[in-house]
């Protein structure tokens, strides 16, 4: 084989693999607000912040209260909210429609970038 037909072939190569390694990228939770396991006061909207633009309609989230004080046997109880992009595309929005009472609570979320493969994830908190 000639130096050049060499050179084609590993640049060849080399292309298919970071085209293959970028296609396998996913969004990943980078942070949240609250953070993981926070007691926090009641939040006015929960923040998700990944590490890639998401596909709004493709990407959703869930607030489920898991506990309240003084109860036991509480069953989770799914909690109206709204979910919103933010000014920056690698970031939902999770806006609770009343003020979150006192209790232990869980965000399910699903995002989905351009590689349109969903990641799902839960982050819980509590609010004192």
């Amino acid at each position: 084989m000639s130096s050049l037909g060499y050179v084609l072939k590993s640049a060849f190569v080399t292309l298919t693999i970071i085209g293959a390694t970028a296609a396998l990228a996913h969004p990943k939770l980078l942070s949240s607000t609250p953070a993981e396991n926070a007691e926090v006061t009641p939040p006015e909207r929960i923040e998700l912040h990944f590490s890639e633009d998401l596909v709004p309609q493709f990407s959703a989230a869930s607030l489920v209260m898991t506990g309240m004080p003084g109860m036991t046997g509480h069953s989770p109880m799914k909690m109206s909210i709204k979910v919103s992009g933010a000014d920056d595309p690698k970031t939902m929005v999770i806006t609770p429609a009343q003020p979150l009472p006192a209790g232990t609570y869980r965000v399910d979320w699903r995002a989905v970038s351009s590689d349109t493969h969903p990641v799902t994830g839960s982050i819980p908190f509590s609010v004192k």
